[in-house]
């Protein structure tokens, strides 16, 4: 009697079970009926090419940025009140460095030169005059081989600047009369005189500053 006791308190153990092996039992169970799982993907290690494919890119981004201002184009800010209503102080210009490998300054165009002066910063001028040129400053006008200029931006008396540069005078080769459309407010060639080919650093070709005033000059 003591061994069925016995017997039957193994067989109800059995029959009962554990609820926490039996939930652990069937989260282990394996359905092959499911597709294989793709491995998990690890965060790529750190990889010293892509690194160094940045640092190339970088490099010749500055390289070519460098040969653009040196020999096709720059930016240039625009110091002086001289070249109002035109350009205003603070404007900034695209300025090509290609036009004049080419031709020379026709007589309208504005340029960003180094003035035969001390001057620290390039001028920002128009072309007025150009080589062969007679030129004359009376009446509070500027007169082109006896014609008085018409270049319509242009506001104020044009009165001399300086004794040293006499009238008329005849523009010698390989240079140019600068004057600022400006005329009551700009430092030109009424005062330090014609100003060499050479010295020009480019041609005013767009105001991209303010985007509100952009505007194309003609090429």
């Amino acid at each position: 009697m003591h061994a069925d006791h016995r017997g039957l308190g193994l067989e109800a153990e059995r029959g009962s079970g554990s609820p926490l092996l039996s939930d652990t039992l069937d989260a282990l169970t394996f359905d092959a009926s499911l597709p294989p799982q793709p491995p998990i993907d690890q965060e790529p290690s750190f990889s010293w090419r892509a690194v160094l494919e940045i640092v190339q890119a970088l490099a010749l981004a500055v390289v070519i940025s460098v040969v653009l201002n040196l020999f096709v184009v720059q930016v240039t800010e625009v110091r002086q009140r001289s070249m109002e209503p035109t350009l205003l102080q603070n404007d900034r210009v695209l300025v090509s460095k290609v036009d004049y490998r080419l031709t020379r300054p026709d007589i309208g165009d504005i340029v960003v030169f180094q003035p035969t002066t001390d001057a620290l910063i390039p001028y920002v001028k128009r072309v007025a005059a150009i080589e062969g040129d007679q030129v004359e400053v009376r009446d509070g006008r500027f007169f082109v081989n006896g014609v008085a200029s018409t270049i319509a931006e242009a506001q104020g008396l044009t009165t001399p600047q300086s004794p040293q540069v006499s009238y008329p005078l005849t523009i010698p080769p390989g240079h140019y009369f600068a004057l600022g459309d400006n005329r009551q407010a700009s430092s030109d060639s009424r005062s330090f005189g014609p100003q060499p080919y050479e010295n020009i650093i480019g041609k005013v070709l767009l105001r991209f500053w303010p985007f509100d005033r952009l505007r194309f000059f003609e090429w």
